[in-house]
C-alpha cells in the first residue's frame, strides 16, 4: 500500500502502470527534504517524488531524462551521456536549484556559477528523488531560489540481508552494470552499491553539422550507508559516495576545426557525512558534519584547466512539539565553508526556525525564518509561509510565498573575470495550487507560480572592475520576472490501463541573465499491465516555442517489462522511437533512436 501511495504522488509522465485494484492513499506519502518527514497532505509545497521502482527500468538512462518528465523541469545537455547537463526549474537558472544527495550538497564550488553537472548521472545509483519547488532559502540558505533537488542512494527497506543486481546493454555500445547489498539487523542498517557504465556515445556537436567523432563516457560510482542505534536511544551513522569519470566533449569549434579526441574531462569526487540523532528531554536533535570534494580537469586543444573545490559544513537541528495541538517547532544553526584552488574561500553561517501548526482538523500552516551571514557581503534574512487546506478528503488547496538569495560564487568573486565587490542576488516566489483526487486512483493538480529576482549577476563586456579588457562579472540593473502554470494528472481505467499527462507553461519572454526555457512542455503517457506479468508504457513529450528560434520537437519512448521470475524482471526500452532530430542546447545533438535491454533481480 505504501508503494502505491508514493506512486500516485509522483509526476504523471513517469508513473508506473496501475491495476484496477490499486488505491490512492495520499496521507502515507512523506517528504524528507522539508527538514523533517512531512505527510504530503500536510505540506503547502509543490513536490514530485520518484521511487526506485520507477527508476529501475531506466538504469542506463540519464537521470535528467526522468526529471524532465516532471512539471516545471527543463533539461539542457551538450551532447551524449557524460557531457555537461543542467536542470532548470520553473525557468530559473541551474544555480538556483541546489542538489543534495544523502544529505550532502553536491553543487560544484569551483564552477563559475555553482550547480550540479547532472549530465553523467544515471538512475542506476539513485533510489529516491524528491523535487521540492519554490523558494527554500528559509530552510536551505543560499541558492535555494527555485527549489531543492534531494536524491537518496540505496537504503535497507526490510530485515535481513538483501542483494540486487542489474545489467543493461544497448545503443552506442553502452553497457551498465550495478550491484547493491543491504542489511537490516537489530539496531543496525547497512547499505552498499556499485555501478559501472561505459558508452561510446556520439558526436556532442551535432552530426548533421559535419561532426563525426564519437564522444564517449566511462564512470564508476560507489555509495555506502551505515547507521546504528545505541542502547541509550541515540543513533549514529556515516554515509558517503565516490565517483570517478572520464567524458569526451566538443568545444564550440566542433570536430571539423579541432583535433579529434582532444576535448575531454576527467573528474573525481567524493562526499562524506557523519551524523548523530539523539533526544534530550522533549527536544530531538541531529548533528551532522559533511564534506564534498571535487577535482576535475578539462582538456581542450592540448591545454588543461583544473578545477578543485571543497565544501565543509557543520549543522545542528533541534525539534520539539508544542502543547497537545500538534504544533511543532524546528530550529537550528549551521556553518559552511567553500574553497577552491586559486580562488580563496568564503564562509556562510546561519540560524533558522520553522513552526508548523494545524488550524482545526483541515488546515496546516508553516512559517520559516532564517538569518544568514556571509563573510563577504554580510547578513540576509529569508522567510517562507506555506499552507494547505483540505477542503474535502478529495480536494486540497495549497499556497506558499517566500524570498531567497544566492551568494556570488568564488569564481564570480575571485576568478580572472571576478569582482570581489559583488553583492547577493535576491528573489521572491509565490505559488497557489489545487489538487483533486478520485477513488479510482486518479488525480489532477494545477499550480500557478511567480518568481521575481533582482541584483542578478551577469557578464558585462564594458566592466573594468576585474582589470580584464573584455569585461567582468557585474550586477545587472532591473528585475527579472517569471510566471507560469503546471498541470499534471492520472486516470486509471479498465483492467490495468492508465493514462497520464502533464503540461507546463512558462513565460519565456525574459530579457535578463535568466535561463532560456521553452514556453510549453507537454508530457503524455499510456500504460497497460497484463495478467502475464508484462507491462507496457508509451511516453510522449512535446516541447514548443523555444527561444533563439530553436525548433519544436516531439519524442516518443517505449518501455516493455516482463517478470521472468518472482524476483527478476527483464525489460526493453526504446528511446526516441520515431528518430526525431532535435537539440536541447543549440548546436549540440541528442540521441537518435536508441534501444536498450536489461535485466534486474533481487534475492
Amino acid at each position: 500500500m505504501k508503494h502505491l501511495a508514493i506512486l500516485a504522488a509522483t509526476s504523471a509522465a513517469t508513473a508506473l502502470p496501475a491495476t484496477a485494484q490499486e488505491t490512492y492513499v495520499l496521507p502515507e506519502i512523506t517528504l524528507t527534504a522539508n527538514l523533517e518527514e512531512t505527510e504530503l497532505s500536510r505540506s503547502g509545497s509543490s513536490v514530485s517524488i520518484l521511487t526506485d521502482a520507477q527508476l529501475a527500468d531506466r538504469a542506463g538512462q540519464p537521470l535528467a531524462r526522468s526529471l524532465t518528465r516532471l512539471p516545471g523541469v527543463t533539461w539542457r545537455q551538450s551532447g551524449s551521456l557524460g557531457t555537461t547537463g543542467s536542470i532548470q526549474l520553473r525557468g530559473a537558472p541551474a544555480q538556483y536549484l541546489p542538489t543534495i544527495i544523502d544529505g550532502i550538497d553536491i553543487s560544484d564550488p569551483a564552477a563559475g556559477q555553482p550547480y550540479f553537472d547532472i549530465g553523467g548521472l544515471t538512475t542506476a545509483s539513485i533510489g529516491r528523488v524528491e523535487l521540492l519547488r519554490g523558494a527554500q532559502s528559509a530552510l536551505y540558505g543560499s541558492r535555494a531560489v527555485a527549489g531543492v533537488l534531494n536524491l537518496q542512494s540505496l537504503r535497507p527497506t526490510e530485515d535481513g540481508l538483501q542483494h540486487s543486481f542489474s545489467i543493461e546493454a544497448g545503443s552506442y555500445n553502452t553497457l551498465q552494470a550495478g550491484y547493491g547489498v543491504t542489511l537490516r539487523q537489530d539496531d543496525t542498517d547497512l547499505a552498499f552499491s556499485a555501478t559501472r557504465i561505459h558508452s561510446d556515445g556520439f558526436s556532442a556537436r551535432d552530426e548533421n553539422d559535419g561532426n563525426f567523432e564519437e564522444d564517449g563516457y566511462d564512470a564508476t560510482r560507489l555509495t555506502f550507508y551505515a547507521a546504528h542505534r545505541l542502547q541509550n536511544g541515540a543513533r549514529i551513522g556515516l554515509n558517503g559516495f565516490w565517483e570517478d569519470s572520464t567524458g569526451d566533449f566538443d568545444d564550440f569549434e566542433g570536430d571539423a576545426a579541432g583535433t579529434p579526441g582532444d576535448d575531454y574531462s576527467e573528474k573525481s569526487s567524493y562526499g562524506l557525512r557523519a551524523f548523530a540523532d539523539f533526544t534530550t528531554g522533549a527536544v530531538d536533535h541531529q548533528v551532522a558534519l559533511t564534506r564534498y570534494h571535487i577535482d576535475r580537469t578539462s582538456w581542450s586543444n592540448g591545454f588543461s584547466t583544473p578545477f578543485v573545490g571543497t565544501r565543509d559544513k557543520l549543522s545542528w537541528q533541534g525539534a520539539t512539539d508544542i502543547g497537545a495541538s500538534g504544533a511543532r517547532v524546528v530550529f537550528g544553526a549551521e556553518s559552511e565553508k567553500e574553497k577552491a584552488d586559486g580562488l580563496g574561500d568564503t564562509r556562510l553561517s546561519g540560524v533558522f526556525g520553522q513552526l508548523s501548526a494545524p488550524v482545526g482538523t483541515d488546515i496546516d500552516l508553516s512559517a520559516s525564518l532564517r538569518r544568514d551571514d556571509h563573510s563577504r557581503f554580510g547578513g540576509f534574512t529569508s522567510g517562507r509561509l506555506a499552507g494547505v487546506w483540505r477542503v474535502r478528503e478529495d480536494l486540497l488547496l495549497r499556497a506558499a510565498f517566500g524570498n531567497g538569495f544566492r551568494a556570488p560564487s568564488l569564481y564570480e568573486l575571485f576568478g580572472p573575470y571576478g569582482d570581489a565587490g559583488l553583492d547577493r542576488e535576491e528573489s521572491r516566489t509565490a505559488e497557489i495550487g489545487i489538487e483533486k483526487r478520485w477513488a479510482d486512483d486518479g488525480y489532477m493538480r494545477a499550480t500557478a507560480f511567480w518568481t521575481e529576482a533582482d541584483s542578478l549577476i551577469g557578464f558585462d563586456p564594458a566592466s573594468t572592475a576585474c582589470g580584464q579588457p573584455f569585461g567582468c562579472y557585474a550586477q545587472v540593473d532591473g528585475k527579472a520576472r517569471r510566471r507560469g502554470v503546471e498541470l499534471d494528472g492520472r486516470h486509471a481505467f479498465g483492467l490495468g490501463y492508465a493514462v497520464t499527462g502533464s503540461f507546463t507553461y512558462t513565460d519565456n519572454q525574459v530579457a535578463s541573465e535568466w535561463a532560456e526555457v521553452p514556453q510549453q512542455v507537454l508530457n503524455l503517457g499510456f500504460q497497460k499491465a497484463f495478467a502475464t506479468g508484462t507491462k507496457a508504457e508509451i511516453a510522449l513529450q512535446h516541447v514548443a516555442k523555444r527561444p533563439n528560434d530553436m525548433g519544436d520537437f516531439t519524442t516518443v519512448d517505449l518501455l516493455l517489462t516482463h517478470d521472468v521470475h518472482p524476483n527478476a524482471e527483464a525489460y526493453l526500452r526504446v528511446e526516441n522511437l520515431f528518430d526525431e532530430e532535435y537539440q536541447l542546447n543549440d548546436g549540440y545533438g541528442m540521441p537518435d533512436r536508441s534501444v536498450y535491454a536489461g535485466i534486474r533481480a533481487s534475492f
